[in-house]
């Protein structure tokens, strides 16, 4: 069996080096060689379409077009290539020495035609979408751009919608993707570097900043980790944000990630490094810092006081809805002097007939409210919601008169279960943490938790975003760098950008005004 699959192995990658050994090998100057190689590099391909035509005035001008169908705008190759070449008459003001650069000059109408002779990058441009387009006599061929295709329209993206602000979100379509950003920064700083990544989709990544912002040192990271990726395929950006993230054992992402175009000019502003990836709607951002999560794009166009108590909303349910259960498992079974006699007592008289212990009807309950978020997610809008209802109100009060778990767990998993929801972008973090704080409360009360919360801040603080601490700004409030942390300072005072991330140029804007107010 091992010799079989050896020699399966063997014989495939034979052919793949004949393959590439093919492709590298290069045109020759017969229409009808050059024909069946492509024939044969896309074989079993019925997507490739061939068209071959010729000038009836000029018997020399044999064409040949390729293209995939249903990756191209056909109404471009109709008009733009194919009726050109037939209609004309290139007998006349045309070199026929050098037919191909003529037909690119002066017959071709494409806003972008090159003049390629690596077959790699010929297979390399169908794929994406252009015509190749051959001429018999020469071994050479002219890639004309021709991309088309359904794509998805502008729309409000369903993961973070706002009550004021924007309302176009990104697609799939990276080149789409990047003129929403270049709308808002309209200045030649903007850089862009294509990328392709995946040994067999190739797809295209591009790294977007703004030269005189960003960092090199973190621009050069960036480069280094991406073009140490060896993998066969990309199909979204959560692919790369997991190969390329520090700290990869940690359950707290390191690199920024929206569908917002607006968030992403706003990043980029800051001294922020833009990742889009072709086929996703997400775009990466690094470095990224945990007080992110708790950032929102709508905070900057409110009222600063109102966003300021947004944010500090978003921080207290994040910390609350890791440390609710764990405190109140600890206060119930470990620390009863701690509360109040008459609470206790509805706490204890609550608890008469339960079979299960706190701790065990905690992680039943958390559990269940997790299964049923996690339905909701999945299923249709309509039918999410529905069962989001039906499982929080008719199980959480059939569970309570079954005498299955107590009131008060079941109020601890709500609170616990709404909390979490109000920070989404901090779900994945806050169960485990959750589940890690309950078993340290189960096993030495509040000790127990006071010892994991210590641990949990250690590990915080070890963390790094592309050489920039996780928790800068968590604690800083005399600089500048803390008026955009956990409250949005008022526009006309924040007039230098973080420290860290844009070393390169602070200023913001002028101080005269903040001086001025």
């Amino acid at each position: 069996m091992i010799k079989r699959i050896k020699k399966r192995n063997l014989e495939t990658t034979t052919k793949s080096m004949e393959k590439n050994h093919s492709e590298n090998s290069g045109l020759n100057k017969s229409l009808d060689d050059n024909i069946s190689l492509f024939k044969n590099i896309f074989k079993n391909d019925e997507t490739l379409i061939i068209r071959g035509f010729q000038n009836k005035r000029l018997q020399s001008a044999q064409c040949c077009i390729f293209y995939l169908d249903g990756m191209v705008n056909a109404e471009i190759i109709n008009e733009n290539i194919i009726q050109p070449v037939l209609s004309n008459d290139l007998s006349e003001n045309i070199e026929s020495n050098n037919l191909l650069e003529e037909l690119k000059k002066k017959v071709i109408v494409s806003n972008n035609v090159t003049l390629e002779t690596e077959v790699n990058k010929m297979v390399s441009s169908i794929i994406n979408g252009d015509t190749l387009f051959l001429l018999e006599g020469y071994d050479k061929a002219l890639i004309i751009s021709s991309k088309g295709g359904e794509t998805r329209p502008i729309t409000e993206p369903t993961s973070s919608r706002i009550i004021r602000g924007p309302r176009e979100g990104f697609t799939e379509s990276i080149m789409l993707n990047l003129s929403l950003v270049r709308r808002k920064i309209k200045n030649p700083e903007f850089k862009v570097k294509f990328k392709e990544i995946g040994e067999r989709t190739h797809t295209k990544t591009c790294i977007c900043y703004i030269e005189g912002l960003a960092l090199e040192g973190i621009l050069n990271e960036l480069e280094l980790r991406l073009d140490k990726i060896e993998i066969d395929g990309i199909i979204d950006s959560g692919y790369i944000q997991e190969l390329i993230k520090d700290a990869p054992y940690s359950p707290f992402e390191t690199i920024g990630s929206s569908e917002r175009p607006d968030v992403i000019a706003a990043k980029l502003l800051e001294g922020r490094i833009a990742l889009f990836v072709d086929g996703s709607p997400f775009v990466l951002t690094v470095p990224y810092l945990v007080v992110e999560n708790f950032q929102s794009n709508e905070d900057y166009y409110n009222n600063y006081i109102f966003s300021s108590m947004n944010r500090l909303i978003r921080g207290f349910t994040a910390v609350t809805s890791i440390t609710i259960p764990a405190i109140f498992l600890s206060l119930v079974t470990y620390h009863q002097e701690m509360l109040p006699t008459p609470l206790l007592l509805s706490i204890s008289s609550s608890r008469q007939g339960v079979p299960f212990p706190t701790v065990v009807s905690l992680f039943i309950m958390l559990f269940i409210f997790d299964m049923l978020r996690e339905a909701g997610t999945r299923m249709p809008s309509s039918v999410g919601q529905a069962v989001n209802i039906v499982g929080t109100l008719v199980l959480g009060q059939a569970a309570v008169e079954a005498r299955l778990v107590s009131a008060p767990v079941i109020i601890v998993t709500a609170l616990t279960g709404i909390m979490t929801l109000i920070n989404m972008n901090f779900i994945s973090a806050t169960i485990i943490f959750r589940t890690f704080l309950l078993i340290g409360a189960s096993f030495l009360g509040i000790y127990g938790f006071l010892m994991c919360i210590i641990i949990l801040y250690l590990h915080l603080m070890s963390i790094r975003s592309f050489g920039v601490p996780y928790m800068m700004n968590v604690t800083r409030a005399k600089d500048h760098d803390g008026q955009d942390a956990w409250i949005r300072a008022p526009w006309w005072a924040m007039t230098l950008r973080p420290k860290i991330i844009a070393a390169n140029d602070l200023v913001r804007q002028s101080s005269r005004l903040g001086k001025e107010k």
